[in-house]
């Protein structure tokens, strides 16, 4: 405890440190009290079967990532997906079409290029997401809860959506400039950990009233929380580094190389995106058990269905080899290595040296993919065994993963300030490693 806040005395006394974290604090604390300012022309105290649709389902995981802001039908209720649906696209773009490879090569306009395409698509998505979200509430909501309607309601609802969704950009550009952390991914963890909360109260006062095990039960359920916790630390992680050797050269009177370095090839190098891609799949059938529910489809697709589970996991599985093999690119490391006078030990460079680093990344993949999968399908077990829905969302899938991922990678950086300044870090022993990107 006493090392604890001794570090929170060093982090505040870094002046720079201190106002990056007050900038991030204020920034969040902007969009948690957005997400609660309910669109004009709506009654707010009439949104109880708003609230009732998105308590599960495809509904309630939008509502976990927009905060909340979905089912109080706020100006943010679009929240951040919109864009990240964008980046997703953009990204796959950059491996089919020759143009936008070229701007991935060319720095810092070629990013700014993209990051301008990507805003574009975004607004693309949000036209055609605005009338549809609002197409939803006139179907869920009682006429009266209506205050304007007509063409009126659904323009100008529409344009403030679009508008919400590109301050909530604007937002994490913001943290991500002259904060603390990736901006994105803390707008979307903050949403998670709101639910958190609430969920607790929910699964604790359902224990309590429903006496199916009581506070025992509560107990044993908050330390497999913490088990699957600890455990999805070590899949984000999780490397296996690769031992390079540089060879000596003498430029003028001096010499460069000779030393050995380690490549860090992540277990997980896909990250959260493989579930993110085998959910969007995983909702098409799940829309027609609402057209077909007496024929056993509803059931076999049901969240907690073996089916849907087994299905699932395994597009997981697939998607992460997929998105592996996209951002993880063995002929670019090897020429890289080649260019800068290393090599593998026992493996020569070349042809040899990529099929020995293919040949590494599908190893470590399997695991990983496996792994990852595991994590994902552990909410349905939780519900199962009679946890609260909400709450069972927090034993793995995709919440978890971003929490403990933007967690890690924001503490990497509070600790990088720390020992930029000659403090010691958050741990005693080793540091805290993040996960490769700065994004999800």
């Amino acid at each position: 405890m006493k090392a604890f806040f001794q570090t929170l005395k060093n982090i505040y006394k870094i002046e720079d440190l201190r106002k990056r974290i007050l900038y991030t604090l204020g920034i969040l604390l902007i969009y948690r009290l957005g997400s609660f300012v309910v669109l004009p022309g709506l009654d707010p105290n009439q949104l109880g079967a708003l609230e009732e649709q998105t308590k599960d389902g495809i509904m309630g995981l939008l509502d976990m990532f927009s905060g909340g802001a979905f089912s109080n039908a706020s100006v943010f209720a679009l929240g951040i997906m919109p864009y990240i649906s964008a980046s997703i696209v953009v990204q796959l773009l950059g491996i089919a079409i020759p143009y936008f490879q070229r701007l991935q090569k060319e720095g810092e306009s070629g990013r700014t290029k993209i990051n301008q395409m990507t805003r574009f698509l975004t607004v693309a998505i949000l036209i055609l997401q605005g009338p549809a979200y609002l197409a939803n509430l006139h179907a869920q909501l009682p006429q009266s809860a209506f205050v304007l309607s007509g063409t009126l309601f659904t323009v100008s609802s529409t344009i403030i959506l679009i508008a919400g969704t590109m301050f909530i950009m604007w937002l994490g550009e913001k943290i991500t400039d002259k904060g603390i952390g990736n901006g994105i991914s803390l707008i979307i963890m903050i949403g998670i950990i709101a639910r958190l909360p609430f969920s607790v109260a929910a699964e604790f006062f359902s224990r309590m009233e429903e006496l199916s095990g009581g506070l025992v039960m509560f107990l044993v359920e908050l330390i497999i929380l913490f088990v699957v916790f600890m455990f999805t630390i070590l899949l984000v992680q999780g490397t296996r580094r690769i031992p390079v050797q540089y060879a000596k050269r003498i430029v003028g009177n001096k010499q460069y190389g000779g030393v050995r370095q380690y490549i860090p090839l992540k277990v997980n190098a896909a990250g959260v995106m493989p579930i993110i891609f085998a959910q969007a799949l995983m909702f098409i059938p799940m829309l027609f058990t609402r057209f077909d529910a007496t024929a056993g489809i509803a059931a076999a697709f049901s969240y907690t269905g073996f089916l849907y589970n087994f299905t699932f996991a395994l597009l997981i599985i697939l998607f992460t080899y997929f998105y592996t093999a996209i951002t993880i690119n063995p002929n670019q490391m090897a020429e890289d290595m080649k260019k800068n006078g290393g090599f593998i030990p026992g493996v020569k460079p070349g042809k040899k040296t990529v099929e020995y680093l293919d040949s590494i990344m599908s190893r470590i993949t399997l695991p990983g993919s496996i792994f990852l999968a595991i994590v994902a399908i552990l909410p349905a077990f939780a519900m199962i065994f009679g946890v609260n829905n909400q709450f069972a969302q927090f034993f793995g899938g995709t919440s978890l993963l971003i929490l403990v991922g933007v967690v890690l990678d924001t503490l990497q950086q509070v600790e990088s300030h720390l020992l930029m300044r000659h403090y010691d870090g958050l741990m005693k022993s080793g540091r805290i490693k993040g996960r490769s990107g700065g994004g999800l």
